[in-house]
Formats: structure tokens, C-alpha cells, sequence
């Protein structure tokens, strides 16, 4: 019984910081809108005269650039970050310790800075320095995720 006490607040800790991005994709999701709608209106068309079938990527060179920063890291938001709720998930099932907790709140804070930076300034050197760095504690973090699977004792289950 004691077990599942420890086992169980490090299952959350492990998960928090996944949540956590999930909220702020969202958070970037209605500062994209709120920014993207009022300009595609200024352009002359809107959602109402969108053409069918059309993307975000046709907004390239009809809204200015700086608005559509916010639809880049939007997108980028949906790519990277689904390895992370993996090994999150893997890990916390697993057993998280500290270590992985510290990495993947890292990796959150990382990604966070990553966002408001490309919508905002959106100098390359420093977005792709906050990419590498978060990048390094995924790597950490996938590491531990195979060691935790590779060498799973299976006689904890039984």
C-alpha cells in the first residue's frame, strides 16, 4: 500500500508537464486565431471567402509574416512535441523518478520560451539554440524511456 502512494504522485508529476503543453498548444491555437482571422479579413477575404479546400500554407505572402509566425510554431507545436507525450506516458507507466520529472518540465519550459519566441522576434540562431536545448532533454528523456522498457524487471507485476 505504501507503494502505490510514492507511485502514484510521481505518476502525476511525470504527467503534469505534458498537460501542461497540451494547455499552452491550445493557448497557441487562439493567439494564431486571433491574430490570423482579423488579418485574413484586413486581406480582403476571410474564412467566409476562403477557396475550398484551402490551407494555412496559402496564407504565405498574403498576411504579414509576423502573424503567420504564430501558425509556424502552431505547427510545430503538432509535430515534436507528440514524441514527447509518448515518453511521458512510457515513463510515468513505468516509473518516473526525479531525473525525469526535472527533464521533462525542461523540455516544457524550453518549448514554451521556443513559442513566444518565433511569434514574437523570431531570430533563427536563438529559436534553433531553444529548439536543440529542448531537443537534448527529449533525448534524455527517450533514453530513459528504453532503459525503463528494455531492462523492465517482469517480476514487478506478477
Amino acid at each position: 500500500m505504501i507503494e502505490a502512494q510514492i507511485v502514484v504522485p510521481m505518476l502525476a508529476e511525470m504527467l503534469a508537464p505534458a498537460a501542461v503543453l497540451i494547455a499552452w498548444s491550445l493557448v497557441m491555437l487562439v493567439w494564431m486565431a486571433a491574430t490570423r482571422l482579423p488579418a485574413m479579413k484586413r486581406a480582403g477575404g476571410g474564412l467566409g471567402k476562403a477557396k475550398p479546400g484551402g490551407r494555412g500554407q496559402d496564407l504565405e505572402g498574403v498576411i504579414d509574416d509576423r502573424i503567420n509566425w504564430k501558425a509556424h510554431n502552431y505547427a510545430h507545436l503538432m509535430e515534436q512535441p507528440t514524441l514527447f507525450y509518448a515518453v511521458s506516458l512510457i515513463i510515468a507507466l513505468l516509473g518516473a523518478g526525479a531525473g525525469e520529472v526535472v527533464a521533462a518540465w525542461i523540455y516544457v519550459a524550453l518549448r514554451i520560451v521556443h513559442s513566444i519566441w518565433q511569434a514574437t522576434v523570431n531570430l533563427v540562431p536563438v529559436r534553433f539554440l531553444l529548439f536543440l536545448l529542448s531537443t537534448a532533454a527529449l533525448i534524455y528523456l527517450a533514453v530513459r524511456a528504453i532503459i525503463l522498457t528494455l531492462f523492465a524487471d517482469p517480476g514487478i507485476a506478477a
